[in-house]
């Protein structure tokens, strides 16, 4: 398999959630799939902007989606749920030709509205498939057991993002499985953590953070794989202050679901890029795998 899309990496792909980044390049190389770099992307206004203005915070992804379109492809690929919200929310405004007019008006290069954004996580199972990822699979996650947590926006609202279940999502959980973990049936999959309240309200993300936690570690579950850099951080670097607030003591391992693949196919460590998260999961990892059958 060979295929070209294009690459959104999003802000935090190049900061503070480069681990997501490198490892979903080196997978989707291993798979056959080619991340193709938006030149001279920038940034697509993220949770701020559209609260400030709709017509900019549009205009931002738009700019970028016409440069999708300018290197003459159809789809663009983000590994960031924040992102592709508002990528797919500017196509979806842009439909309307006044809305669109406004935009336009904002950008040298107007948007044709042509481009369709989703997730890295839809191109793995709708352009790459479970059989091929399966298939490419040399190292088998057998004898780990994994909660997949979504977050609250990668499949909401279910109009607008239109793919996989909106209430209880299975594309993670089905890479997972073909990667040979057990994936546990987590209840809270599609629960908010507290996204960017962690600055101004740490006590709603403690509690809604640990919260996870909580259903996780009562699963048994060895770790929680995400794909959300927010959600990432909230679990996992500020796992510390959940730890203080709640009186637990967890250190679960909150890997991105794409790290994990990169174990299952051989990815070199340096593209994995375990080292850069707060609860290195590379300990349970080695339990769990080493007392496989």
């Amino acid at each position: 398999m060979s295929e070209a899309i294009a690459y959104y990496p999003g802000c935090s792909g190049l900061g503070t959630s480069k681990e997501y980044d490198t490892s979903t390049r080196a997978v989707c190389a291993a798979l056959g799939l080619s991340l193709v770099d938006i030149p001279d992307w920038s940034c697509c206004g993220s949770t701020p902007a559209h609260t400030k203005d709709h017509t900019l915070s549009a205009a931002l992804s738009a700019r970028n989606l016409q440069l999708v379109s300018d290197m003459g492809l159809k789809a663009a690929a983000t590994p960031c749920p924040s992102c592709l919200t508002n990528l797919r929310t500017a196509n979806h405004r842009i439909e309307g030709d006044a809305f669109k007019a406004k935009v336009n008006k904002l950008l040298d290069d107007p948007y044709g509205g042509d481009v369709n954004a989703i997730s890295v996580l839809q191109a793995l199972v709708e352009t790459v498939g479970l059989d091929t990822i399966a298939s490419a699979v040399r190292t088998p996650l057998k004898g780990l057991k994994v909660a997949c947590y979504y977050g609250c926006i990668m499949n909401r609202p279910p109009e607008l993002m239109a793919f996989d279940d909106c209430e209880n999502p299975m594309a993670m959980d089905n890479i997972l499985t073909a990667l040979g973990a057990t994936v546990v049936p987590f209840p809270l999959k599609v629960e908010c953590c507290g996204a960017s309240y962690g600055i101004p309200r740490p006590d709603v993300v403690a509690k809604l953070s640990g919260k996870l936690l909580e259903a996780a570690a009562g699963l048994d579950a060895d770790m929680i794989a995400v794909a959300c850099p927010l959600c990432q951080m909230n679990l996992d670097l500020r796992q510390g202050q959940i730890n203080r607030a709640m009186g637990t003591s967890y250190r679960t391992p909150v890997p991105y679901f794409t790290q994990l693949m990169g174990v299952a196919l051989n990815i070199p460590d340096a593209e994995i890029g375990f080292g850069q998260l707060n609860v290195d999961p590379r300990p349970v990892l080695s339990k769990a795998l080493s007392g496989a059958d």
